[in-house]
């Protein structure tokens, strides 16, 4: 019978969601020893935070059906000042390459305490953070979003998938998850 393995990962800015890469750089191995996972979804290199990796099929089915409702949650730095109205676009869904998106939240919220970057951001504008929560994840949905309402992200950290989140790990860490945390995404 074949053991399975649940991680939960933080990943960096600047490493694809791979174990490979053709262009040489660092990747998933660099970071993490365990034979035979994969990531369950994907963040782009631009993008930082959690990643979920196991070698359980199903579990990755779970996590990513958008079927399944299962929350990401992100931090979001915007170049500009968010309005109201721009909230209210991002929040009611949006039309991004003939598909609408399903509803979201977002929240104007403050500067959160994230570790530094490896690459520092450097905006040409005021910016601002959000703090979006979607049950699909559709290629560089967030960044299209905010783009669409004339707020470039900046920088982009999923904070949780589900009931997980970063809590005690900084980028390039990872764990096993616990019996009780697969649990509660199962159910």
């Amino acid at each position: 019978m074949q053991k399975y393995r649940y991680l939960v990962f933080y990943k960096p800015f600047g490493i694809p969601s791979t174990f490979t890469d053709e262009a040489g750089r660092k990747t998933l191995k660099d970071f993490i020893d365990v034979p035979d996972v994969y990531a369950a979804g994907r963040l782009d290199l631009a993008s930082e935070g959690l990643l979920i990796l196991t070698n359980d099929g199903n579990f990755i089915h779970h996590l990513t059906d958008p079927e399944h409702h299962l929350p990401k949650t992100y931090f979001v730095q915007v170049e500009g000042v968010v309005t109201g109205e721009a909230i209210n676009q991002l929040e009611s869904g949006m039309v991004l390459d003939s598909v609408k998106t399903r509803r979201c939240k977002v929240l104007v919220i403050p500067e959160p305490d994230l570790p530094p970057r490896e690459k520092p951001v450097t905006p040409h504008a005021p910016t601002s953070w959000l703090r979006i929560e979607l049950k699909e994840g559709k290629k560089h949905q967030i960044r299209r979003m905010t783009a669409a309402v004339g707020l470039p992200t900046l920088r982009l950290v999923r904070i949780a998938f589900g009931p997980l989140t970063l809590e005690n790990l900084h980028p390039g860490q990872w764990r096993d998850l616990i019996p009780d945390e697969i649990k509660r995404i199962k159910n």
